[in-house]
């Protein structure tokens, strides 16, 4: 037997956490949009600019790979929520954006994910500062050594 407590095992918590939360947020959006995990973390980030994104681009940034990443945009397309085009400069790079019905769709997804964002921050109270400015500093440190 060791001293090492896999229950205090930071990274274990964390990743226990996130698991819980995003399985009881995606409840929200699957009743509601039929949405995946995937394609949720794909429209919300679309949701954030006009502009197309590139597929490379999202992969990178909502942590998930390219094969998950174009899987969920497909059936995003396919169900007229997302629309993909060919980079007109850069042929091999498949671009997204949100088609309008994605638009409204996140229009109507925005206000559930900020009370479910709220309630969760509630439950920290007073410590809910502390617990952001930390999941930033943890973030940026993994950014920092190309742990994305």
């Amino acid at each position: 037997m060791t001293d090492f407590h896999l229950d205090d095992f930071m990274p274990y918590q964390l990743a226990v956490l996130s698991s819980q939360i995003s399985r009881e947020f995606a409840e929200l959006y699957t009743d509601r949009f039929g949405l995946s995990v995937p394609e949720w973390r794909l429209v919300a980030h679309l949701s954030q600019t006009r502009e197309p994104v590139s597929v490379r681009e999202i992969f990178e940034r909502v942590d998930m790979d390219k094969s998950k990443v174009s899987r969920a945009a497909s059936r995003l397309e396919q169900r007229g929520y997302v629309i993909k085009s060919v980079n007109p400069s850069d042929r091999r790079l498949v671009e997204l954006r949100l088609s309008e019905n994605g638009r409204a769709m996140v229009e109507e997804l925005a206000p559930l994910a900020r009370r479910y964002d709220q309630r969760c921050l509630e439950a920290l109270g007073e410590a809910e500062p502390a617990f952001r400015e930390a999941v930033r500093l943890l973030l940026e440190s993994r950014r920092a050594s190309g742990d994305t």
